[in-house]
Formats: C-alpha cells, structure tokens, sequence
C-alpha cells in the first residue's frame, strides 16, 4: 500500500500530465489521492510546494530510468546516441507526453522563482550530462539541443520521426 505522499506525487503525475498545472487543483488532487486534507497538508504547504517535489521525484525518476536504459552501452559516443533511443522508449511508456518540466514552465509565471529554479537545475544536469559524456562544450551542447527540441517536437506531432533524425545527425557529428 503506498503511503498517502507517494499518492499524493501519482496523483499529481497523472493530473498535470492529463489536465496541466493551472487546471489542476489541490482538492481534486486530495480527492483522486484518497486522502485527507490534513494529510496533504502535513506534507506540503502549497500547490507550488507540490509542484517542487513532483519536478524534483520526477527529475530523479527521469534520469534513473536513463541511466539504466543506458547501463550496457560500453563507452561515450554510444551513451550519447542511446540517449536518443532513450526517448523513443519514453514516448512509447507515457504516450507523448513531453517533458514534464517544460509542460510546467508553460504555464507558470516567468517570477515563480521557486519553480523556475527547479526546471533550470534539471535542464542544466542534462546538459551537464551531455557534457560529461562528450568532454566538448561545442558538440554537447549541440546535441543537447538537438535532444530538447526532439522531445517538443515528438510531443507536438505525436511522432518520433524528429527524433529518429536527431540521432542519425548526432551519428554523424560523433563519428
């Protein structure tokens, strides 16, 4: 049986995905979670705060569930081309949904520091990440581009085609 806290980040997984974070509320949260308000409030003093944990449990799932996808490939150019691989698979598990990070920027003010700094430091760790793998300022960030606009772009078409050709021009770039 999962903890009302853990309901309470499903809960608000599944509603942001499906309605986003303008639309959904703390009450339907509570009511779809099965949880008391007093519960949802032992944990969390506003939607924002929610919104902050739901960034930073996804931003760990997110990258866990890369790491492990990437675990067999053997050395750095093939990680990187993986990774594109990566978000085939993502789309396949949760049906284009997009990022969850760039869903909420959205629709949050430009001065929602508390959020806004949560979204930054994830997209900076993934461009870190591409950093790390590479070691070239130039080409990570060129593929870490290529890689965010591929997740908008699959999102907005329902498609992985852009994606597929990310890959074959980040193939070529790291051969």
């Amino acid at each position: 049986m999962k903890s009302p806290r853990e309901r309470i980040i499903e809960t608000t997984f599944q509603l942001f995905a499906r309605q986003g974070y303008n639309s959904t509320g703390i009450n339907q949260i509570i009511s779809e979670a099965e949880v008391a308000k007093a519960s949802f409030y032992q944990y969390f003093k506003s939607k924002e705060d929610l919104c902050v944990e739901f960034l930073n449990v996804r931003h760990d799932y997110w990258f866990n569930e890369l790491n492990i996808f990437l675990a067999k490939e053997k050395d750095a150019k093939s990680k990187t081309i993986k990774a594109f691989d990566f978000l085939v698979y993502m789309n396949e598990k949760e049906s284009f949904r997009g990022c969850s990070f760039l869903n909420i920027l959205s629709e949050i003010p430009m001065d929602n520091s508390k959020i806004l700094s949560v979204i930054q430091s994830h997209k900076a760790d993934l461009r870190n990440f591409f950093l790390e793998l590479l070691n070239d300022d130039e080409l990570s960030d060129h593929i870490y581009m290529l890689f965010e606009s591929s997740i908008i772009e699959s999102q907005l078409f329902k498609s992985n085609e852009l994606i597929v050709k990310s890959k074959k021009i980040v193939t070529n770039l790291i051969q």
